[in-house]
């Protein structure tokens, strides 16, 4: 079965439950890191006879799967690894965890059932088909495992990671992209784990020449696996701190490089402890003593080549901190080497809550350089867990803005350097100073609440809707007075006149003939998916293209409509993709049995299951749901079974009702009753014993009654159970007969084009409701004006009075 980047991903997970036990993350990483690896090299050795990797006798997984259930397994695994390190020159880097350990793993028994169990799973990880080179299937497995442990390492040990959406906006505002040429280098002074400085060098389109430093010995090591892991074996990793001790030198002068993109550690108090050669760095100021931002900030600058690029990860503070940092950012602005600032949301990174900022060097043109664009994209996010995350849109409108220069209301524009060092501002960078992103209040009005009517302003500030429904206005609004109207029909029918207008049916109608266009453009290149596609250069394409047809639409947000398709990406489509890559059209489209063991306590929830009790057969449909298939060749029978199943319900509350209604003390069924429930074997005893008894009639007929409503529901039930079995059965059947156009045209059209349709439709939906809701509240905000208050008051003590005097009280 070809190994899906869900199934990946739920695999290695479940053997982090198996390693976990008393571990931390940031212990526990090390070892699924090292095991990934090993795993990793000794298949693609199997397939690639180019490997740069030598998988040596005895240093392989095989090696490890042999030592199963072995007394000696952690002593057996840790030579196995020390084999493999020392073939390919990795001492000291993939042999950091120590399998043998046993306050970690346990003693005796309980070290080789859990590390057998570990080998296990990492055996059913089948890496020999893997694409990496187009989908980088294990370079994203890499990253889950290293954001899920990030996550669970906490604060203090959490910096070895940062975000991929976060890298993948350093990458491209840099300026690294489609043109950027192999020779070029890359640099991440203070590189953790490496995949800020692989995200950045996946953007040129054959990869670049990576540089990185990282002074912790642990993290230094998953660099260079990670490294390895993408292909990149040849990178150059120093070891060391970066800036009392940088290893990219070129005697007294540091060693420059066309970008560096970086992720330092926030506000460091020690970054200068043992200092002895600044290499320069500090001409245009020292940083303060407890603080290393600017250090660090000042260090990329000397790294970059005269024409040189950077992307730093810094705290707001950098932006308007005062004394000697405030000295260093004056000058480097008169320089002209602030090229723009970037605001992030709060709570994206794993080292620390406070919200952060990229801060763009670009020594290029620094001299004519007139101002610094800025960008307060600190609103756009969606939680995760306890974190924030960047959306698939966010990401795409932050380097859309950044790198085409756009200025958006309340979002970004370019703040002229005549205005930064005016003393009013005096070289202050905080974003709000320039950019000023809240939300418009919503003011009340005081003559609108004196004499009735909605302020026009108000009705003024929905425009775009009016633009898009250019006669919905004056059809739900007459004037009142002047600036002020009134609504024409009451405030609950708003919606539905909304709804039943033609301009919005229209716009509806528009919207998703974009979309199918949009769909029939690309659905040649879809169709010929195959196992020469690259996964992320196809959704580009596609995604783009997308965007680009609703940039001009009139009130939707093209980047809402990119991530509808975004989020169904990688959640769903991408899989499918993948799927198609690997097992071609027809295979892929095959049902499977779904994975039931018990020993492992693997259990997957089948999507068809054709028999009952033991010998039911329980099946996953992977590329095409049942649904999809029961819909287009089977719909008579879902109606049929629908119309049963409907019959069924309607029999099961008959007998409901009736319960009801008599199974009540001293009602014709209470004897029945047992605890205060009943049944058909009740309603049965009790029957027998009424008619020996000679009771009531009534009671009788009440027994017989629901006694042959039970019946009926029995009959209707098993009528309804039938249907939906021959269905199933059918339904298998048919995917045994199912022809490639017929395969396409279910996950084409049925599948993906019908979803991400539904999803753009729902973009409208929300709108509208957006609309209704804002109109509704204006009618009820204006709906009574002080007089009818007053008049409702008075009413009110009238009739308080007339009580108050029919108690005799005066």
């Amino acid at each position: 079965m070809v190994l899906r980047k869900s199934d990946l991903y739920g695999s290695l997970w479940k053997s982090c439950d198996e390693l976990r036990g008393g571990m931390d993350a940031s212990q526990y990483k090390d070892y699924i890191l090292t095991l990934l690896f090993v795993k990793y090299v000794s298949d693609k050795a199997k397939t690639d006879p180019n490997t740069l990797i030598d998988v040596p006798r005895g240093g392989s997984f095989d090696d490890m799967l042999a030592a199963k259930g072995d007394k000696e397994i952690g002593d057996r695994l840790n030579k196995i690894i020390a084999k493999l390190a020392e073939a390919n020159g990795l001492r000291n880097v993939i042999d950091q965890a120590d399998f043998n350990d046993e306050e970690k793993l346990g003693k005796g028994k309980e070290m080789q059932d859990r590390l057998s169990k570990l080998v296990t799973i990492f055996n059913d990880l089948d890496f020999r088909g893997s694409r990496a080179e187009g989908d980088d299937l294990l370079g994203d497995a890499y990253e889950y495992l290293m954001r899920h442990f990030a996550t669970e390492s906490g604060k203090s040990k959490g910096q070895f990671y940062t975000p991929a959406e976060v890298s993948r906006i350093l990458a491209k505002v840099v300026g690294i992209n489609s043109r950027t040429r192999q020779d070029k280098t890359v640099y991440d002074p203070t590189c953790g784990s490496g995949s800020l400085l692989l995200k950045a060098a996946s953007e040129a389109p054959r990869g670049m020449t990576i540089y990185g430093q990282e002074k912790d010995n642990a993290t230094w090591a998953l660099s260079k696996m990670n490294m390895i892991l993408h292909g990149n074996e040849i990178a150059d990793i120093a070891k060391g701190d970066t800036i009392t001790n940088p290893q990219f030198v070129s005697g007294n002068h540091l060693r420059t490089f066309d970008f560096v993109v970086m992720n330092p550690p926030f506000s460091l108090k020690s970054w200068s402890n043992g200092l002895e050669n600044d290499y320069g760095r500090f001409e245009y100021g020292r940083p303060p003593e407890k603080n290393g931002d600017y250090a660090f900030l000042l260090h990329a600058l000397k790294s970059l080549k005269s024409v040189g690029k950077a992307a730093i990860i810094l705290p707001h503070g950098v932006l308007f901190r005062g004394h000697a940092e405030a000295t260093v950012r004056q000058r480097l602005l008169k320089q002209g080497f602030i090229k723009g600032i970037i605001g992030l949301p709060p709570n994206l990174f794993y080292g620390t809550g406070i919200p952060a900022c990229i801060v763009i060097l670009d020594k290029e043109n620094a001299v004519a350089r007139t101002g610094v664009f800025m960008i307060d994209a600190s609103k756009g996010f969606m939680k995760d867990g306890n974190k924030n995350r960047l959306r698939s849109q966010d990401i795409h409108k932050i380097v859309d803005t950044f790198n085409k220069q756009l200025e958006v209301e309340r979002y970004s524009r370019m703040v002229p350097l005549s205005e930064i060092s005016d003393p009013k501002n005096d070289f202050n960078l905080n974003i709000p100073r320039y950019i000023d992103s809240s939300e418009p209040e919503d003011l009340q009005d005081l003559h609108a609440h004196l004499h009735g009517g909605i302020p026009d302003r108000d009705l003024d500030a929905l425009g775009v809707y009016w633009d898009a429904f250019p006669s919905l206005r004056a059809t739900l609004f007459k004037p009142n007075r002047p600036g002020y109207s009134d609504l024409t029909i009451d405030v609950s029918d708003v919606q539905q006149s909304v709804l039943d207008s033609d301009e919005f049916t229209k716009f509806a109608a528009d919207v998703r003939s974009a979309v199918d266009d949009w769909f029939v453009t690309h659905r040649p290149i879809l169709q010929a998916i195959n196992e020469q596609t690259v996964p992320n250069e196809l959704i580009s394409r596609i995604a783009d293209d997308l965007l680009a047809r609703f940039k001009d639409t009139a009130l939707l947000d093209e980047y809402d409509v990119y991530e509808q398709l975004m989020t169904y990406w990688h959640e769903t489509m991408h899989d499918d993709v993948f799927l198609v890559m690997n097992d071609g059209w027809l295979d892929a489209a095959k049902p499977r049995k779904a994975i039931e063991d018990k020993e492992r306590k693997l259990s997957e929830t089948p999507d068809l299951v054709v028999g009952s009790g033991r010998g039911a057969n329980k099946y996953k449909m992977d590329l095409i749901p049942p649904a999809l298939v029961v819909a287009r060749f089977f719909a008579n029978e879902q109606a049929k079974v629908d119309e049963l199943s409907l019959v069924a319900d309607e029999a099961a509350r008959a007998v409901e009702e009736y319960i009801e209604e008599h199974a009540v003390d001293d009602g014709l069924l209470a004897d029945a009753m047992d605890d205060d429930k009943i049944s058909k074997a009740l309603v049965s005893a009790r029957l027998k014993v009424a008619k020996h008894e000679g009771a009531e009639p009534e009671e009788t007929q009440a027994l017989q009654h629901l006694l042959g409503l039970y019946n009926y529901e029995a009959v209707t039930r098993k009528a309804a159970k039938d249907a939906q079995a021959a269905l199933d059965a059918a339904t298998l059947k048919k995917y045994g007969d199912l022809t490639l156009p017929e395969i396409k045209g279910l996950v084409l059209d049925d599948k993906w084009h019908a979803t991400i349709a539904e999803g753009v439709a729902s973009e409208v939906t929300g709108l509208t409701q957006n609309l209704v809701a804002r109109i509704q509240q204006l009618g009820e905000r204006y709906a009574e004006t002080v007089d009818d208050l007053d008049a409702e008051l008075r009413a009110s003590e009238v009739l308080v009075s007339q009580h108050l005097a029919a108690m005799g009280v005066r």
